[in-house]
């Protein structure tokens, strides 16, 4: 294998956006038929006492929609779905995962279909769904649709509306989704969705919005507590040292590519323990969408920064007018760091006795551990040391180009991921002929990644 193809597929074990990725999200369907009647799909399993037909569903019938602009969750996978007769079938395995959320920290975490968050499931209006839910906790659990108006038997609510599903068991939801919007779902479970144990499910309409957008991408904000030297998050802790973006902290975010001149929609998800303002640089949008739906347009007002509140979604949509990487991230100050008692293992930076010196040390163990190339951070006055206060982000640059470079970086200036840390990615507006380069780069591989996948396989 060339150096180069040695290169990429390292790359994308890294980020897990590759075919991988794409494996794990069927991980288990090759162990039973799920495409058998409702009562034959309950052996050795719950199922909803209404079976497939609950006192609330309607006859399926075959819906002429328009095609929508599936939603992109960057460093997260789709779920797949195959059809019986007019039902969409998801299948989702709730499991613990390994979750690399920076290059040089994995934590163990929950996730479902070898994935945290779980993968996007994407509908339409009107369609009737199925997903097979399987258990592979250590515990007891159950899945809840957040926002989604659907029979109580459906709800995923613990003894009030089911069962709990213990582990190894599996559980039948089937609904119609009659709404549109950003949901998503979750375990009802406190700690588990502190462990990751959510993820998006979107609901396009039946007729496109107006005005169309030629971009939708989602974005999951989770935070995380994960004491130095460990790698199980503390999910009774009030204070969280590492925030992410679907699963990654900056600078493992994939930045967002946008055509300039074209009209972007951003759905921003928040299921944690703090509210999250959200910035975007450059650019004013409107607030169109929330968990609930589609919102009247008679609501829009300009902004550029929506408080995305604990349970909430929030949709924005701006027009991309002005060329350039413009940050999208969480304004609160802490928030937009990752964890810098990371960096050796069980030994915390202290911030007020920091010298050049020292920092030059520790960053330089961590990218020799990584690997990476380590920049030296910006300059300091000569008399920094004697002024009350310092310091405070001197030496607390990370810059790692080549640790996480992938076909959405190219072109970023050189030591471009040095100030990108924790809840925090970019939208890139880009010409017509930089736009069209990286999605043909993206293009080959991904052509790449198939055919050596054919070849081991």
């Amino acid at each position: 294998m060339s150096g180069t193809r040695r290169k990429f597929f390292q790359n994308a074990a890294v980020f897990g956006a590759g075919l991988f990725g794409l494996r794990e999200t069927l991980r288990g369907d090759a162990t039973e038929n799920v495409f058998q009647t409702p009562r034959e799909n309950e052996n050795g399993r719950h199922h909803s006492p209404y079976g497939s037909r609950g006192p609330h569903a309607r006859t399926t019938k075959t819906a002429v929609h328009e095609q929508s602009l599936q939603m992109v969750t960057p460093d997260v996978a789709d779920l797949a779905h195959e059809m019986d007769g007019g039902v969409k079938v998801f299948r989702l395995v709730a499991e613990p995962v390994k979750k690399k959320i920076a290059p040089f920290k994995t934590i163990d975490a929950w996730g479902y279909n070898g994935g945290c968050p779980g993968p996007t499931i994407q509908v339409q209006q009107g369609d009737r769904v199925r997903v097979v839910f399987e258990n592979r906790l250590p515990e007891s659990t159950s899945m809840h649709w957040h926002g989604l108006e659907l029979p109580i038997e459906q709800d995923g609510v613990p003894y009030i509306s089911q069962k709990p599903v213990a582990p190894g068991e599996k559980y039948v939801y089937e609904f119609t989704v009659h709404q549109e919007g950003t949901f998503f779902y979750h375990a009802h479970s406190a700690m588990q969705e502190m462990m990751g144990l959510m993820g998006f499910f979107v609901a396009h309409p039946e007729k496109e919005h107006a005005p169309r957008v030629d971009h939708d991408y989602g974005l999951i904000l989770q935070e995380w507590a994960v004491l130095p030297g460990n790698t199980v998050p503390n999910t009774a802790s009030m204070e969280f040292n590492w925030l992410t973006f679907n699963g990654v902290a900056a600078p493992m975010t994939t930045p967002l590519l946008a055509r300039l001149g074209s009209r972007v929609r951003l759905r921003f998800l928040n299921l944690g323990m703090d509210h999250h303002p959200i910035h975007l640089h450059g650019h004013q949008f409107v607030v169109t969408g929330t968990e609930g739906g589609r919102a009247p347009e008679s609501t829009w007002y300009p902004m550029n920064t929506v408080l995305v509140g604990v349970a909430q979604a929030r949709v924005v949509e701006f027009e991309a007018k002005y060329p350039g990487a413009w940050m999208i991230h969480c304004h609160l100050p802490h928030h937009m760091m990752n964890s810098m008692m990371d960096l050796l293992r069980d030994r915390q930076i202290q911030t007020a006795d920091q010298t050049r010196t020292r920092a030059m040390n520790q960053m330089m163990s961590l990218a020799k551990s990584v690997p990476f190339e380590h920049i030296h951070p910006s300059p300091t006055a000569e008399d920094a040391a004697d002024v009350p206060g310092f310091p405070q982000d001197a030496f607390m640059e990370m810059g790692m180009d080549e640790v996480v470079e992938k076909p959405e970086t190219q072109g970023l200036p050189k030591n471009w991921s040095a100030g990108m840390m924790g809840m925090m990615t970019m939208v890139r507006v880009l010409a017509d002929k930089e736009y069209e380069a990286i999605v043909t780069k993206k293009k080959m591989m991904s052509s790449m990644a198939k055919t050596e996948s054919q070849h081991e396989s």
